[in-house]
């Protein structure tokens, strides 16, 4: 197995299929055009948001306590959590009791977004790669987010694997151009 079902493989291993009606992932690998990004409010043992960017064909996710801000002066606590299927985009319903993650989810925003990260000199640089190195620009293009955020890991070491034993903040720019804020 390579690919997608390698990056899947701890959303799996945390899931009884038979009993969650989240998506298993087994679908087709995503579509061209502008990668994808999904908040998802998740009534677990916490209320908390679920921030999803589509790369390649998974989602990376962090899970954000307070949820993402419109606001600059925002820094917001984002712990990485395992990739999901691309179909997750699209999942609400509730996750049965004793489950991973057990309780409510609804998509609370969606849309596109474009990698904004370039290296010193001003070239781009491939979004998977950026998250690698701890830090990564995008600009939001969903109904209630839209502008320039940035991922920042701020502790742990390098990210070995999933970097679940990193944290990162989930910041929103304040560059210039239109489209900023919320409406």
């Amino acid at each position: 197995m390579g690919g997608e079902d390698d990056g899947l493989r701890a959303y799996h291993g945390k899931r009884d299929f038979r009993r969650t009606g989240e998506p298993a992932g087994d679908g087709p690998p995503g579509e061209g055009g502008r990668p994808r990004f999904v908040v998802q409010i998740h009534d677990a043992s916490t209320l908390h948001f679920d921030f999803r960017l589509q790369v390649a064909d998974v989602l990376k996710s962090w899970s954000v306590p307070k949820g993402p801000s419109a606001d600059p002066r925002d820094k917001r606590l984002a712990v990485p959590t395992e990739d999901h299927p691309l179909e997750y985009e699209e999942f609400e319903g509730v996750i049965p009791a004793g489950e991973y993650g057990g309780g409510t989810v609804i998509v609370w925003d969606h849309g596109t977004y474009e990698p904004l990260s370039h290296d010193r000199r001003g070239r781009p640089v491939d979004f998977a790669e950026s998250l690698a190195h701890g830090h990564a620009r995008f600009r939001l293009h969903g109904a209630k987010l839209r502008g320039e955020y940035a991922l920042t890991r701020f502790r742990g070491g390098p990210d070995r694997g999933a970097g679940e034993d990193a944290a990162w903040l989930l910041v929103k720019t304040a560059g210039g151009g239109r489209g900023h804020g919320t409406p």
